[in-house]
């Protein structure tokens, strides 16, 4: 497989990057980690740089592993699923920790080599085609009443998939709804309790490498969240004690770390409420939620981008003389905004800068659309740099999925391909995009929204060049199946650089993988076009299969290129097929294929039996070059031609095309 292509850093529209991680978004202050970012490389397609997705996905789960406490109801649901076939419904009360108990039965299940894949929660094209190995989770947790009734009809559908070939299933119920569950899947439902948050939070400390020990768990203000707090907030919890101690900024300590880390999480929402109580001036509100979404950009940058919010949110702006005014730095440091000597902005405080944010989401319910269109305009600020933009993103991205509004990030994927920016906002998109996707309770909304661009009327060529790259970069490590519905409706178009980027990208997934493969030919063979024929001879290239399909697959997508082309279309392919098996005798399968798929046409062998002849007939290298003949191999060929109609030429001798005209 040949490798990317490396994109020029440093551009002013080139790159965004988001963190592929599947928990919350890292925005503040302190080290980050599982960095990717997307740089414009040939032919114009964003490239997906720093830790490849499909390790992020793997190291993700390993960290799981790592951190995972059981909770009550893990042993009874996985001596369940340990039977061929099994299907296990997951319930539990919210911050139980379900998706990830249902990720942790599916990892530590030995079923051999087959794949572990996110179901879609609503129904697509292609049925589940699944193998006694493959093991799947199906995430209901995010449905609301009203879709729960055909999601759980998908899920009907998956299960007899599944029971049939001896897979495994684990779902992820919505909690609260047992009243709405058919009758016929109760059965299949165990109930996980919650599993001892002290043990949870002391294994997420000691993955992140802090020592600790048990009297410094000593505090009420921690026995307090240990009694209420979801996982996912204590997992929260040890990551700011984590960066606390990488800051230096806050005591060498754990009691200093965790008292610092403790306050962010319990007083910090109280002190920004004390702060905007104390700053009700409309220009220091936007400059406080400016430095908090711009955070580590320089002054300029929040100066101009709180400017920008009172335009979008038509405000006023004050008519005193700017030089009557206080200036930058006074209306800083009365905000307790940091400058640091390179001019970049920040607060003291952990975590501060979420706290503002969410203050304003959480409190300004009503501006929320006028945010969102702020933040679509401030990423065009000539003062940011890609880093600052995709910072952006991100904490815009987590604002707006805690506030249960993905939409709102689509509009702005939206907006940042429209043609009117020529491009220049491609990367920031597919950053967004790939936040929305990795995300535990929205990430199966954005996959629907995929799957409603790549299927419905006017895609802008921008966002179907985004689609097309998160597809194959992102969404393709976690939901092969999904990436490749999608990548289809792309690639079956009729015209433009998008379609052309989008089949190259899915004859790459599928050269790579066999159930890809088969499921693509399955998919063109069933529902013939022009367009289909050419993608199943590109398919057919036995130079770039990367892994050796199912022959009877090769042998339909040979039968399909066949009836609808004529010879001249196909020939050529037969001539590359020749020329690997007289290279490499283990692709002698690939001629089997070849043979079986012209079989029941007459007409067909005879033109195959020509086409042999003439590759025959074009050996440059021969016996006295040192190589083997191509005649041997067009003779062995030849004869399995001959047997198919009938014909016995065992006797041997050099083709002759003159007998099959």
């Amino acid at each position: 497989m040949t490798s990317e292509g490396e994109g020029e850093e440093g551009a002013p529209w080139n790159g965004a990057w988001v963190d592929g991680s599947h928990s919350r978004v890292h925005t503040g202050d302190g080290a980050q980690y599982n960095y990717a970012w997307y740089v414009m490389g040939s032919a114009e397609r964003l490239v997906r740089k720093g830790t490849n997705r499909w390790r992020i996905v793997q190291d993700h789960r390993l960290q799981l592993s790592r951190c995972f406490v059981p909770p009550m109801g893990q042993v009874v649901a996985a001596e369940r699923l340990t039977a061929p076939g099994a299907v296990v419904l997951l319930d539990g009360g919210v911050g139980t920790g379900r998706r990830t108990a249902a990720t942790m039965l599916l990892q530590h299940l030995d079923t051999g080599a087959g794949r572990f894949e996110e179901l879609a929660v609503t129904d697509e094209d292609d049925d589940l085609d699944a193998s006694s190995a493959d093991r799947f989770l199906l995430d209901l947790s995010g449905v609301t009443d009203t879709e729960y009734s055909s999601a759980q009809r998908n899920l009907a559908q998956y299960r007899s998939a599944v029971e049939k070939c001896g897979a495994r299933l684990v779902v992820v119920l919505p909690a609260g709804r047992d009243h709405l569950l058919d009758t016929d899947l109760v059965p299949l439902v165990v109930r996980l309790g919650r599993p001892p948050a002290a043990w949870v939070f002391a294994r997420h400390l000691k993955t992140m490498g802090v020592e600790f020990s048990p009297e410094q768990f000593d505090d009420e203000r921690l026995h307090k969240l240990f009694q209420r707090s979801p996982m996912g907030e204590l997992a929260w919890l040890a990551e700011l004690v984590r960066r606390a101690r990488d800051s230096r900024a806050y005591g060498t300590t754990v009691p200093d770390w965790l008292d610092e880390a403790i306050t962010a999480v319990t007083d910090r929402a109280g002190a920004v409420a004390r702060q905007m109580a104390a700053h009700r001036d409309a220009h220091q509100r936007a400059l406080l939620l400016s430095a908090a979404m711009f955070n580590g950009a320089t002054a300029d940058a929040v100066l101009q981008s709180a400017y920008l919010l009172m335009e979008v949110l038509d405000h006023d702006r004050d008519e005193t003389p700017r030089l009557a005014q206080a200036d930058l730095g006074e209306h800083l440091n009365t905000l307790e905004i940091r400058r640091d000597p390179s001019g970049r902005v920040g607060f003291e405080r952990l975590a501060y800068d979420g706290a503002v944010r969410t203050h304003f989401w959480n409190n300004f319910p009503d501006l929320r659309e006028g945010l969102r269109d702020w933040v679509g305009k401030a990423v065009l600020l000539p003062e940011l740099a890609a880093e600052d933009r995709t910072n952006v993103v991100a904490r815009f991205a987590e604002q707006s999925l805690a506030a249960n509004r993905p939409d709102d990030l689509c509009c702005l994927i939206e907006e940042w391909t429209s043609p009117d920016l020529s491009g220049r906002l491609r990367a920031e998109a597919a950053a967004a995009l790939e936040l929305g996707l990795s995300h535990d309770r929205h990430g199966s909304r954005f996959r629907s929204r995929v799957y409603r661009w790549t299927t419905g009327p006017r895609l802008s060529p921008d966002l179907a060049e985004v689609l097309t790259d998160v597809c194959h970069q992102v969404l393709a490590a976690t939901h092969l199946d999904q990436a490749l519905v999608r990548l289809r409706h792309l690639a079956l178009g009729t015209a433009g650089r998008q379609v052309w980027s989008a089949r190259s990208a899915l004859l790459e997934l599928a050269r790579g993988n066999v159930s890809a493969y088969q499921k693509l030919v399955d998919h063109l063979v069933r529902k013939p076009t022009a367009v289909g024929t050419a993608l199943l001879r590109d398919a057919l290239d036995p130079a770039e299969l990367r892994v050796v399909p199912h022959w009877p697959t090769v042998a339909l997508a040979w039968h399909a290129v066949m009836v609808a082309g004529t010879p001249d279309n196909w020939a050529p392919l037969v001539h590359r097929w020749l020329t690997t098996v007289h290279a490499d005798r283990s692709w002698a399968s690939g001629l089997q294929a070849l043979l079986v798929a012209a079989a029941t046409d007459t007409s067909l062998l005879n033109r195959l039996y020509a086409i042999t002849c003439d590759w025959a007939a074009a050996d440059s290298l021969g016996a006295a070059d040192g190589g083997t003949p191509r005649a041997l191999t067009a003779d062995q060929f030849c004869q399995k031609i001959d047997l198919a109609q009938g014909v016995d030429t065992s006797g041997g001798g050099v083709p002759d095309s003159g007998a099959h005209t």
